[in-house]
């Protein structure tokens, strides 16, 4: 195992510490053989739910808990997480293990989870320092990658204990509306392209493709891979949108978080992670390698490409209004309208262009 290929926290960003003394008794609690002092670091990824690095000792647990001031309890319901990571990892054993649940919010403010911590490979937005990502190997990530997510698709997740996770009936309606409702509930700028999209979308909602286990996040940044072989996922993490679902619209998710190599300037600069690399799938031949490997044919992959940039728009547009209202004062939000207006005009190529890819041309 090469250790530099290992994803590492990094100091707490100001204004997202924890409570210390009241982490370390309630960890005590739980732990009764926990050992050493306490250490707090921050793994810096993301936007929503935060996640730290836990070190007592020799010790090591990774903590989940919400954003300081949201207030979309769906979307950072940790108590759900939680549960989802207890019932999967007994038939898909690719996700960290679930090892403790506070719902008591004077302990840091708000319901947070511990778990194990996968040691591993991340790719983020850049390349870590010591890894080689040839053409040849990004190929087969890309590859590892689409193929993981018929996986997890594939899930028995009645077995699981998860039937009752969400409402499959009616899920294509359901996400248009609401992702169009939660749009103009957090609207600060006049962005035509999204009122267009979501008039688009409300036209041309296919029906229901069936329904299975579905991540709603899935992209490389959520990829735990193997250090000594890249090309093998061994944990697949941010399981707090996970619901039982249509596949194409969580296919649709993943699609509007690939960037191409060949997208518009204004689009490819607020890639989402390292999908535009020389060797990597673009978003057509994922789609197609999807298809074959789950026997499952996408008759339109422009409404799924489309659900997915907007879907990922919407969330943007709330953590930016948070950011606007005040609530947050991470400056990394400043920037986050500028993934809208340039989302938004992506998808809206891909209407006109009747296509997924290739959309400068």
């Amino acid at each position: 195992m090469q250790p530099d290929l290992i994803d590492q926290p990094q100091p707490t960003r100001a204004g997202e510490e924890l409570d210390a003394p009241k982490l370390e008794a309630w960890l005590t609690q739980q732990f009764p053989t926990l050992r050493g002092p306490l250490e707090v670091t921050q793994f810096p990824k993301g936007y929503s739910n935060l996640t730290y690095l836990i070190r007592c000792g020799e010790r090591e647990m990774v903590l989940r808990r919400p954003p300081f001031g949201a207030k979309i309890k769906s979307a950072h319901d940790m108590g759900r997480e939680y549960r989802i990571l207890s019932h999967l990892i007994d038939v898909y054993p690719k996700v960290p293990r679930p090892l403790g649940f506070c719902e008591d919010e004077t302990v840091l403010g708000a319901p947070f989870y511990v778990m194990e911590r996968v040691q591993g490979a991340i790719l983020r937005a850049k390349v870590p320092v010591g890894m080689e990502l040839p053409p040849e190997l990004m190929k087969r990530i890309s590859e590892s990658f689409i193929e993981n997510l018929v996986a997890v698709h594939a899930v028995d997740y009645t077995a699981a204990g998860l039937g009752e996770l969400g409402r499959p009936e009616g899920y294509v309606t359901r996400q248009v509306e609401g992702w169009a409702k939660r749009y103009q509930n957090a609207r600060t700028d006049d962005i035509p392209e999204m009122d267009r999209l979501a008039a688009w979308l409300t036209e041309h909602k296919p029906a229901d493709s069936g329904a299975c286990l579905i991540h709603n996040d899935y992209k490389y940044d959520n990829l735990v891979l193997a250090p000594h072989d890249l090309t093998q996922v061994i944990a697949v993490l941010d399981w707090e949108m996970a619901t039982i679902g249509d596949p194409l619209m969580d296919l649709g998710s993943t699609l509007g978080y690939w960037v191409d190599a060949d997208d518009p300037d204004d689009w490819r600069q607020q890639s989402f992670g390292l999908t535009t690399l020389p060797g990597n799938l673009n978003r057509e031949d994922l789609l197609q390698r999807y298809a074959q490997a789950s026997g499952k044919p996408v008759a339109d992959p422009v409404f799924y490409f489309v659900y997915g940039v907007f879907k990922i728009a919407v969330i943007v547009q709330q953590i930016y209004a948070r950011y606007k209202q005040g609530v947050t004062k991470d400056e990394r939000f400043a920037r986050l309208i500028h993934i809208v207006r340039s989302g938004s005009k992506t998808a809206c190529l891909a209407i006109d262009k009747k296509r997924i890819s290739r959309l400068a041309d």
